[in-house]
């Protein structure tokens, strides 16, 4: 692989509007990991599913506008598409009521897929989307589909009761990177029964010698992140910013990751790309801001931690 050969990366999950106060957001990780890594220069893809209705209908027009393309979106003829009531806190911290029994529980295993799982360089999924057994099941199939040597991300994104052990431990299996933040860790340490939760890094080592995994990173909020990989630890502080919102920071993380990770950077290098993509779409309005190519080259070139 060369440094300047373009990627195709995929946004696998949940596709829906955000429902803020005041107004709604296309929204759900793979959406806005797709259109980060879109930004980077790769090509950023989403396979998801929305409902044959107007929701549905304006989720594609807004893809389309973010230059993120929606030939993968299928469309459900039954199930409405997603939908999250979003509140955030003064500290710009979200919480989500997530709706039951729409589009993205229901995606189907079909040749127009299995034909992008052959093509894909790397694929991020998540725990959310595989809440219900048919969703669930075709992620499986997606990832089984994929080249050998495809990086495959798992980005525990633990919402409500959408979650359990079985879940978090085969989905960790099929990965070669897991992200979790520091909130997720405690839950997933019962879970699993990871005996050094208050230990980070020994948290990590634990997951990756057990779960087989190539690297794994514990996000910390505005405090930076933790990577682990099998000879480097690296730690992050974060960058002091003004907040805006965070949501989508964490998507946006993950891009910055996966970019690099793609191009063999070190561990190090990932971190610091990560937590300059992240800090600057928490600087900014929802999760999907408007190309800053200033902040965007700073993120490619990840060449030490100057002041943001």
């Amino acid at each position: 692989m060369t440094a300047d050969r373009n990627f195709i990366v995929i946004g696998l999950g949940e596709l829906l509007w955000d429902m803020f106060p005041e107004g709604k957001q296309l929204g759900g990780a793979p959406a806005n990991f797709a259109y980060m890594t879109r930004l980077l220069g790769d090509e950023g893809i989403v396979a998801s599913r929305v409902g044959s209705d107007a929701l549905g209908r304006s989720a594609g027009r807004r893809l389309e506008r973010l230059g993120v393309r929606a030939a993968h979106v299928q469309l459900d003829p039954t199930h409405p598409t997603g939908t999250v009531k979003v509140s955030v806190d003064p500290a710009g911290q979200p919480t989500f009521d997530i709706a039951e029994s729409v589009a993205w529980d229901f995606f189907e295993w079909t040749p127009q897929w299995r034909s992008l799982a052959e093509r894909a360089d790397a694929v991020c999924f998540g725990s959310l989307a595989q809440r219900c057994p048919q969703s669930r099941a075709t992620i499986r199939q997606f990832l089984s589909a994929l080249r050998p040597g495809t990086t495959r991300v798992f980005d525990v994104n633990l919402r409500q009761s959408f979650y359990n052990a079985e879940t978090l431990s085969e989905s960790a299996k099929l990965a070669d990177i897991m992200k979790v933040n520091t909130d997720e860790l405690s839950i997933v340490a019962k879970l699993l029964k990871i005996p050094f939760v208050y230990d980070e890094v020994r948290a990590a080592h634990w997951l990756r010698d057990i779960l087989g995994l190539k690297l794994v990173c514990i996000t910390r909020g505005a405090k930076g992140s933790l990577l682990v990989s099998a000879d480097e630890v690296s730690e992050h502080l974060g960058y002091r910013i003004h907040v805006a919102d965070t949501v989508g920071a964490g998507d946006a993380f993950t891009a910055a990751l996966v970019y690099h990770y793609l191009r063999h950077a070190s561990v190090s290098t990932l971190n610091e790309a990560a937590n300059r993509m992240g800090a600057w779409v928490s600087s900014e309005i929802g999760a999907t801001p408007a190309r800053d190519e200033f902040h965007l080259e700073k993120v490619r070139a990840a060449v030490g931690a100057e002041e943001f």
